[in-house]
């Protein structure tokens, strides 16, 4: 099969690679109907994040099941399938409590950028459609399995609830998907960070009430300014920096919550003024199966689209343009089709 490697910052490769196998029986293999780029996937790119060595790259899939190990009886050959970049046996007692990213027996996705892909623990982790669906929604499907299901996990960690005030901090696929999400949870007023005029509109259209552009203890006191002084009930961190996390938790109202979900760089959390200020911080990789089963029927349904965060669709092959154009910040999102 063919599949992306990255060397080395920048050095994406497209390749010829091994076909996946079933390795335990609790695997199954799957042919990709769509994949893509995620905004994580430009730590490494831009040398955030070591690489030690090549290695496979994507964690966000959607398919048909080629194949099912012994024990796979929860899906079969054929199927449609969506899963989650963090595999479950969703039978544990952390998956029983909702946070199947952190199952006893999870193992992280990271070769999904590719024509097929071996998905562990199988059975707790792919969640088939009734029928195929027409191809005009994968990419709402293929959001649901990270960047739609965290945007909810940013939300419902965050405690967004009918009537509040938001502030979504990130105009990324994820902070964009964390609109849809404060909006369907029944936020009054949702309040997107954003400098980049098309993510704006996006925002907009997906629920935002009103747009900051400005970032740091500026954009801190637009929002106390919007809140009359006293900070938003809900704030949604979806970006992984130490600045982001900072004008998150200066943005909240003594009392509200900070869901943080972008992947922490740099990131450090002063203990005594989070004890004075009265902020629950809640986060961490967001446990998408909990969700699954209700977002793909939102997007069956045309509830929700959060397929709209890709506006970058490219062949597979061109897959290094599609991190290139993210970096650059030409795309929101690249979708790739095999």
């Amino acid at each position: 099969m063919r599949g992306a490697m990255i060397y080395a910052p920048g050095d994406i490769r497209f390749e010829t690679l091994d076909d996946p196998k079933i390795l335990n029986p609790t695997d199954a293999i799957i042919r990709t109907a769509v994949t893509c780029v995620c905004g994580s996937d430009l730590w490494p790119y831009r040398g955030a994040e070591p690489t030690d060595e090549p290695h496979p790259m994507g964690h966000e899939y959607v398919g048909f099941v080629e194949e099912v190990g012994s024990e796979v009886t929860s899906v079969k050959p054929g199927q449609f399938v969506v899963g989650s970049f963090a595999t479950s046996d969703n039978t544990c007692p952390n998956c029983r409590n909702g946070f199947q990213s952190n199952c006893l027996h999870r193992e992280f996705m990271s070769t999904c950028q590719a024509d097929y892909v071996r998905i562990p623990n199988a059975h707790g982790t792919l969640v088939a459609t009734d029928e195929v669906p027409g191809e005009e929604l994968w990419p709402g499907l293929l959001a649901v399995s990270d960047v739609m299901g965290t945007g909810w996990w940013a939300a419902d960690a965050a405690e967004v609830r009918p009537g509040s005030t938001v502030v979504v901090v990130g105009d990324g696929a994820v902070g964009l998907c964390a609109v849809i999400a404060a909006k369907k949870m029944g936020a009054e007023r949702i309040i997107a960070m954003s400098r980049h005029e098309s993510r704006q509109n996006l925002a907009r259209e997906f629920g935002a009430t009103d747009i900051v552009a400005e970032r740091g203890e500026e954009g801190v006191e637009k929002i106390k300014e919007l809140t009359g002084g006293i900070g938003a009930d809900s704030i949604l961190e979806c970006v992984g920096t130490a600045q982001s996390m900072q004008q998150a938790l200066h943005s909240s109202r003594p009392g509200g919550n900070v869901g943080f979900v972008g992947v922490p760089h740099g990131v450090a959390v002063d203990g005594q003024e989070l004890f004075f200020s009265h902020v629950g911080l809640r986060g961490g990789p967001a446990p998408v199966r909990r969700y699954l089963p209700d977002l793909i029927e939102r997007v069956l349904t045309g509830a929700i689209d959060p397929g709209r965060v890709f506006d970058l669709t490219l062949p597979l092959d061109q897959v290094a343009d599609g991190y290139k154009a993210m970096d650059e910040r030409r795309a929101i999102k690249t979708l790739l089709k095999p």
